[in-house]
C-alpha cells in the first residue's frame, strides 16, 4: 500500500466527500510511548461550551497548539494556540509526509475512559475555510467512529485503533456529521489529535 497518497486507500464515504483511514503509522510500542508522553506533557484544560446560553464544563479534556498563536472559536468558545512540543512537532511531520497536507494548528482531545464521547458534530467553522482536510491520529484505547450523512442519514462506522491515521477532507464536513459514542467497554484513555489549517 502507497502511504504518501490515497491512490491505494478507499474512501471510505460512498458520496458527497472524503474520509481515508490510513491505519497504523506508527508501532504498538510508539503509539503506547506517544500516549504517555502525551498525557504527561499537553496542557490538558477541561472543554468547555455555551449551549442554549448555558455554560458547559465537560469531562472531556483538550488542548490547542499551533505554528502561531491562533484563535479558534468553536461552541462559542474562544482558545488561543500554545507552540507545538516536539512530539507534537514529530506527529504532524509524519502525518503531512504520509497525506501530503500541510498543517498549521492541533485540536488535542483526551477521553478519560468510554464514559467521554462526542456526538454528532461536523467541524465546519468559518476560520477552517471551506472543503478543509482534517487529519485525526488516535493513540490510546481502540473507539468506534461513526459517520453519518446530514441529509440522507445514511450512516457508517469503524473502529480507530491506537497509532492510526484518519484524514477527511473535500466536502466532508459541508455534508457529513461525525461522533465518538460513548461506550462501558472502554476503560482506557484515548487521545486523538485532530490537524487542521487555521485560514
Amino acid at each position: 500500500m502507497d502511504l504518501f497518497n490515497t491512490g491505494g486507500i478507499t474512501n471510505l464515504l460512498p458520496y458527497d466527500g472524503e474520509s481515508y483511514y490510513y491505519g497504523q503509522i506508527v508501532s504498538n510500542a510508539e503509539a503506547e510511548d506517544y500516549l504517555q508522553k502525551l498525557l504527561g506533557n499537553i496542557a490538558w484544560k477541561n472543554d468547555e461550551a455555551v449551549i442554549f446560553g448555558k455554560h458547559i464544563i465537560t469531562k472531556r479534556k483538550v488542548a490547542w497548539y499551533g505554528d502561531n498563536a491562533f484563535s479558534y472559536t468553536y461552541s462559542n468558545i474562544t482558545k488561543e494556540a500554545l507552540a507545538w512540543t516536539p512530539e507534537l512537532l514529530a506527529i504532524k511531520q509524519l502525518t503531512e509526509q504520509i497525506t501530503g497536507t500541510r498543517f498549521n494548528s492541533c485540536l488535542l482531545n483526551l477521553y478519560h475512559d468510554g464514559n467521554e464521547g462526542m456526538a454528532w458534530h461536523s467541524d465546519d467553522e468559518k476560520s477552517l475555510g471551506k472543503n478543509t482536510s482534517i487529519a485525526s491520529v488516535s493513540f490510546g484505547a481502540e473507539r468506534k467512529f461513526a459517520f453519518k450523512h446530514r441529509e440522507t442519514k445514511h450512516t457508517l462506522s469503524l473502529i480507530l485503533e491506537s497509532g492510526s491515521l484518519l484524514l477527511m477532507k473535500g466536502a466532508t464536513q459541508s455534508n457529513w456529521l461525525h461522533q465518538l459514542p460513548k461506550t462501558t467497554k472502554v476503560t482506557r484513555p484515548r487521545i486523538n489529535l485532530t490537524f487542521r489549517t487555521m485560514i
